[in-house]
Protein backbone atom coordinates (compact mmCIF):
# COMPACT_ATOMS: atom_id res chain seq x y z
CA UNK A 1 0.00 0.00 0.00
CA UNK A 2 1.62 3.33 -1.33
CA UNK A 3 1.70 6.24 0.38
CA UNK A 4 -0.84 8.77 -0.22
CA UNK A 5 0.75 12.79 -0.72
CA UNK A 6 -1.06 15.13 1.30
CA UNK A 7 -2.61 18.19 -0.50
CA UNK A 8 -0.11 21.13 0.75
CA UNK A 9 3.04 19.02 1.27
CA UNK A 10 6.50 20.28 0.86
CA UNK A 11 5.43 23.67 1.44
CA UNK A 12 5.06 26.10 4.49
CA UNK A 13 1.36 25.80 6.58
CA UNK A 14 -0.45 28.88 5.38
CA UNK A 15 2.13 29.62 2.43
CA UNK A 16 -0.75 29.07 -0.03
CA UNK A 17 -3.64 30.43 1.91
CA UNK A 18 -5.51 33.25 0.03
CA UNK A 19 -5.02 36.37 2.07
CA UNK A 20 -8.85 37.00 3.12
CA UNK A 21 -7.05 39.24 6.19
CA UNK A 22 -5.98 41.49 3.76
CA UNK A 23 -9.24 41.70 2.01
CA UNK A 24 -11.03 42.60 5.20
CA UNK A 25 -8.12 44.98 5.97
CA UNK A 26 -8.73 46.82 2.52
CA UNK A 27 -12.45 46.61 3.13
CA UNK A 28 -12.29 48.32 6.59
CA UNK A 29 -9.88 50.96 5.02
CA UNK A 30 -12.09 51.78 2.47
CA UNK A 31 -15.32 51.97 4.54
CA UNK A 32 -13.22 54.82 6.84
CA UNK A 33 -12.03 56.53 3.54
CA UNK A 34 -15.32 56.87 2.95
CA UNK A 35 -16.22 58.07 6.00
CA UNK A 36 -13.52 60.66 5.91
CA UNK A 37 -14.76 62.42 2.70
CA UNK A 38 -17.93 62.54 3.21
CA UNK A 39 -18.12 63.70 7.17
CA UNK A 40 -16.56 67.18 7.65
CA UNK A 41 -15.48 66.46 11.37
CA UNK A 42 -13.66 63.13 10.16
CA UNK A 43 -12.15 65.35 6.91
CA UNK A 44 -10.75 67.86 9.01
CA UNK A 45 -9.02 65.58 11.31
CA UNK A 46 -7.62 63.38 8.72
CA UNK A 47 -6.15 66.79 7.22
CA UNK A 48 -4.68 68.30 10.13
CA UNK A 49 -2.90 64.88 11.50
CA UNK A 50 -2.00 64.02 7.97
CA UNK A 51 0.44 66.76 8.43
CA UNK A 52 2.77 65.20 10.77
CA UNK A 53 3.32 62.51 8.12
CA UNK A 54 6.32 64.05 6.59
CA UNK A 55 7.88 64.60 9.96
CA UNK A 56 7.14 61.16 10.95
CA UNK A 57 8.71 59.83 7.83
CA UNK A 58 11.69 61.86 7.91
CA UNK A 59 12.16 60.85 11.90
CA UNK A 60 11.99 57.29 10.47
CA UNK A 61 14.24 56.70 7.77
CA UNK A 62 17.23 59.28 9.02
CA UNK A 63 16.73 57.46 12.35
CA UNK A 64 17.07 53.85 10.67
CA UNK A 65 19.69 54.70 8.10
CA UNK A 66 21.85 55.76 11.10
CA UNK A 67 20.82 52.58 13.21
CA UNK A 68 21.51 50.15 10.46
CA UNK A 69 25.05 52.03 9.90
CA UNK A 70 26.01 52.21 13.85
CA UNK A 71 24.44 48.70 14.10
CA UNK A 72 26.74 46.93 11.29
CA UNK A 73 29.90 48.92 12.82
CA UNK A 74 29.06 47.33 16.52
CA UNK A 75 28.39 44.42 14.65
CA UNK A 76 31.71 43.84 13.08
CA UNK A 77 33.32 45.27 16.23
CA UNK A 78 31.76 42.06 17.94
CA UNK A 79 33.94 40.10 15.51
CA UNK A 80 37.04 41.70 16.12
CA UNK A 81 40.18 39.59 16.89
CA UNK A 82 40.70 42.37 19.53
CA UNK A 83 39.30 40.74 22.88
CA UNK A 84 39.22 44.49 24.00
CA UNK A 85 36.99 45.55 20.82
CA UNK A 86 34.87 43.00 21.09
CA UNK A 87 33.88 43.11 24.80
CA UNK A 88 33.42 46.89 24.44
CA UNK A 89 30.83 46.21 21.34
CA UNK A 90 28.98 43.60 23.69
CA UNK A 91 28.92 46.17 26.39
CA UNK A 92 27.12 48.88 24.17
CA UNK A 93 24.75 45.83 22.78
CA UNK A 94 23.39 44.68 26.22
CA UNK A 95 22.98 48.17 28.11
CA UNK A 96 21.45 50.08 25.21
CA UNK A 97 19.10 46.80 24.60
CA UNK A 98 18.04 46.57 28.59
CA UNK A 99 17.31 50.14 28.51
CA UNK A 100 13.39 51.36 27.18
CA UNK A 101 13.07 53.52 24.22
CA UNK A 102 10.96 56.17 26.13
CA UNK A 103 13.89 56.62 28.73
CA UNK A 104 16.72 56.46 25.91
CA UNK A 105 14.65 59.25 24.30
CA UNK A 106 14.21 61.27 27.38
CA UNK A 107 17.72 60.41 28.67
CA UNK A 108 19.27 61.66 25.39
CA UNK A 109 17.21 64.72 24.78
CA UNK A 110 17.77 66.06 28.42
CA UNK A 111 21.39 64.82 29.64
CA UNK A 112 23.15 63.91 26.47
CA UNK A 113 21.87 66.89 24.31
CA UNK A 114 23.67 69.21 27.32
CA UNK A 115 26.49 67.67 27.96
CA UNK A 116 27.59 67.45 24.28
CA UNK A 117 27.41 71.40 24.44
CA UNK A 118 29.37 71.54 27.38
CA UNK A 119 31.93 69.45 25.71
CA UNK A 120 31.43 71.05 22.66
CA UNK A 121 32.11 74.80 24.33
CA UNK A 122 34.51 73.58 26.29
CA UNK A 123 37.04 72.41 23.40
CA UNK A 124 36.25 75.67 20.59
CA UNK A 125 36.59 78.01 24.48
CA UNK A 126 39.97 79.52 22.70
CA UNK A 127 38.04 79.75 19.61
CA UNK A 128 34.77 81.49 21.01
CA UNK A 129 37.11 84.06 22.91
CA UNK A 130 38.93 84.78 19.76
CA UNK A 131 35.98 85.86 18.14
CA UNK A 132 36.30 82.60 15.33
CA UNK A 133 33.37 81.02 16.69
CA UNK A 134 29.83 81.67 19.22
CA UNK A 135 29.19 79.37 21.82
CA UNK A 136 26.80 76.69 21.44
CA UNK A 137 23.69 76.64 23.41
CA UNK A 138 21.36 73.37 24.41
CA UNK A 139 18.19 75.17 22.37
CA UNK A 140 20.43 75.01 19.52
CA UNK A 141 20.19 71.22 19.19
CA UNK A 142 16.40 70.70 17.64
CA UNK A 143 14.37 68.47 19.84
CA UNK A 144 14.04 66.32 15.96
CA UNK A 145 17.36 65.33 16.09
CA UNK A 146 17.75 64.90 19.79
CA UNK A 147 14.76 62.12 19.42
CA UNK A 148 15.99 61.13 15.60
CA UNK A 149 19.54 60.55 18.04
CA UNK A 150 18.06 58.35 20.47
CA UNK A 151 15.93 55.94 17.84
CA UNK A 152 19.67 55.34 16.50
CA UNK A 153 20.92 54.81 19.25
CA UNK A 154 18.02 52.35 20.91
CA UNK A 155 17.94 50.39 17.48
CA UNK A 156 21.35 49.91 16.71
CA UNK A 157 21.94 47.32 19.68
CA UNK A 158 19.23 45.16 17.89
CA UNK A 159 20.29 45.97 14.50
CA UNK A 160 23.63 44.76 15.78
CA UNK A 161 22.65 41.41 16.60
CA UNK A 162 20.90 40.77 13.68
CA UNK A 163 24.08 41.49 11.81
CA UNK A 164 26.25 39.53 14.11
CA UNK A 165 23.78 36.06 13.50
CA UNK A 166 23.56 36.31 9.78
CA UNK A 167 27.32 37.29 9.09
CA UNK A 168 27.40 34.07 11.66
CA UNK A 169 25.05 32.38 9.54
CA UNK A 170 27.91 31.75 6.65
CA UNK A 171 29.17 28.24 6.87
CA UNK A 172 33.17 28.27 7.89
CA UNK A 173 34.68 26.70 5.21
CA UNK A 174 33.50 29.13 2.45
CA UNK A 175 35.64 31.31 4.36
CA UNK A 176 38.85 29.60 4.52
CA UNK A 177 38.44 28.82 1.32
CA UNK A 178 38.28 32.38 0.39
CA UNK A 179 41.70 32.74 2.24
CA UNK A 180 43.17 30.07 0.29
CA UNK A 181 42.58 31.58 -2.62
CA UNK A 182 44.29 34.69 -1.22
CA UNK A 183 41.30 36.97 -0.93
CA UNK A 184 41.86 39.79 2.09
CA UNK A 185 39.20 40.17 5.26
CA UNK A 186 37.46 43.46 3.45
CA UNK A 187 37.44 40.75 -0.19
CA UNK A 188 36.36 38.09 1.46
CA UNK A 189 33.24 40.13 3.62
CA UNK A 190 32.06 42.28 0.01
CA UNK A 191 32.81 39.11 -2.27
CA UNK A 192 31.44 35.85 0.04
CA UNK A 193 30.05 37.08 3.52
CA UNK A 194 27.49 40.10 3.06
CA UNK A 195 26.12 38.57 -0.37
CA UNK A 196 24.63 35.17 1.45
CA UNK A 197 24.32 37.16 4.61
CA UNK A 198 21.89 40.02 3.28
CA UNK A 199 18.69 37.23 2.63
CA UNK A 200 19.52 36.26 6.02
CA UNK A 201 19.60 39.60 7.68
CA UNK A 202 16.74 40.92 5.34
CA UNK A 203 13.68 39.90 7.06
CA UNK A 204 14.45 41.07 10.82
CA UNK A 205 16.11 44.09 9.28
CA UNK A 206 12.67 45.23 7.64
CA UNK A 207 10.75 44.10 10.78
CA UNK A 208 12.46 46.67 12.94
CA UNK A 209 12.18 49.11 10.13
CA UNK A 210 8.43 48.92 10.84
CA UNK A 211 8.81 48.85 14.20
CA UNK A 212 10.20 51.99 14.29
CA UNK A 213 7.69 54.03 12.22
CA UNK A 214 5.45 53.20 15.07
CA UNK A 215 8.14 53.91 17.83
CA UNK A 216 8.59 56.92 15.98
CA UNK A 217 5.00 58.40 17.55
CA UNK A 218 7.14 58.81 21.15
CA UNK A 219 8.71 61.56 19.57
CA UNK A 220 5.77 63.10 20.79
CA UNK A 221 6.68 63.83 24.52
CA UNK A 222 9.17 65.89 23.14
CA UNK A 223 6.62 68.03 20.70
CA UNK A 224 8.13 67.12 17.60
CA UNK A 225 5.34 67.80 15.41
CA UNK A 226 4.85 63.98 13.97
CA UNK A 227 1.34 62.58 13.37
CA UNK A 228 1.32 61.48 17.49
CA UNK A 229 2.06 64.86 18.27
CA UNK A 230 -0.39 66.46 15.61
CA UNK A 231 -3.36 63.99 17.23
CA UNK A 232 -2.60 65.02 20.90
CA UNK A 233 -2.93 68.75 20.16
CA UNK A 234 -6.03 68.52 17.68
CA UNK A 235 -7.81 66.31 20.69
CA UNK A 236 -6.49 68.59 23.85
CA UNK A 237 -8.33 71.33 21.51
CA UNK A 238 -11.43 69.95 20.52
CA UNK A 239 -12.09 67.19 22.87
CA UNK A 240 -12.85 64.98 20.08
CA UNK A 241 -10.40 61.57 21.13
CA UNK A 242 -12.78 59.09 19.51
CA UNK A 243 -12.45 60.80 16.12
CA UNK A 244 -9.02 61.88 16.01
CA UNK A 245 -7.21 58.87 18.02
CA UNK A 246 -9.22 56.36 15.07
CA UNK A 247 -7.50 58.66 12.08
CA UNK A 248 -4.08 58.86 14.18
CA UNK A 249 -4.19 54.46 14.43
CA UNK A 250 -5.95 54.59 10.32
CA UNK A 251 -2.73 56.69 9.54
CA UNK A 252 0.01 54.39 11.35
CA UNK A 253 -1.96 50.99 9.81
CA UNK A 254 -1.63 52.50 6.35
CA UNK A 255 2.03 53.31 6.66
CA UNK A 256 2.98 50.01 8.03
CA UNK A 257 0.87 47.28 6.57
CA UNK A 258 2.13 48.96 3.50
CA UNK A 259 5.55 49.16 3.97
CA UNK A 260 4.78 45.52 5.41
CA UNK A 261 3.30 44.29 2.21
CA UNK A 262 6.21 45.88 0.11
CA UNK A 263 9.92 44.71 1.52
CA UNK A 264 8.08 41.27 1.52
CA UNK A 265 7.51 41.44 -2.06
CA UNK A 266 11.21 42.62 -1.62
CA UNK A 267 12.60 39.63 0.38
CA UNK A 268 10.84 36.84 -1.89
CA UNK A 269 12.18 38.51 -5.03
CA UNK A 270 15.39 38.22 -2.90
CA UNK A 271 14.87 34.41 -2.16
CA UNK A 272 13.71 33.46 -5.66
CA UNK A 273 16.79 34.76 -6.80
CA UNK A 274 19.02 33.08 -4.18
CA UNK A 275 17.22 29.86 -5.18
CA UNK A 276 17.95 30.90 -9.19
CA UNK A 277 21.64 30.41 -8.30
Amino acid sequence: MGFQTLPGAGREKGEGDRPWWLVALVAIGLGIAAVIAVNDLYAQVFTTVSRGIGVTVFVTVVGFVLATLLGLLVALAGMSDSQIVRQIARFYVEVIRGIPILVLLFYIAFVGAPGFVSLYNFLIGPLVEGGWLSALQVRDVSLMWRAIFALMIGYSAFIAEIFRAGFQSIDRGQVEAAMSLGLNRYQRFRLIVFPQAIRVIFPPLSNDFVAMVKDSSLVSVLGVADISQAGKIYASGSFRFFETYSIVAYIYLILTIGLSMLLRRVEKRMRQKGAAR
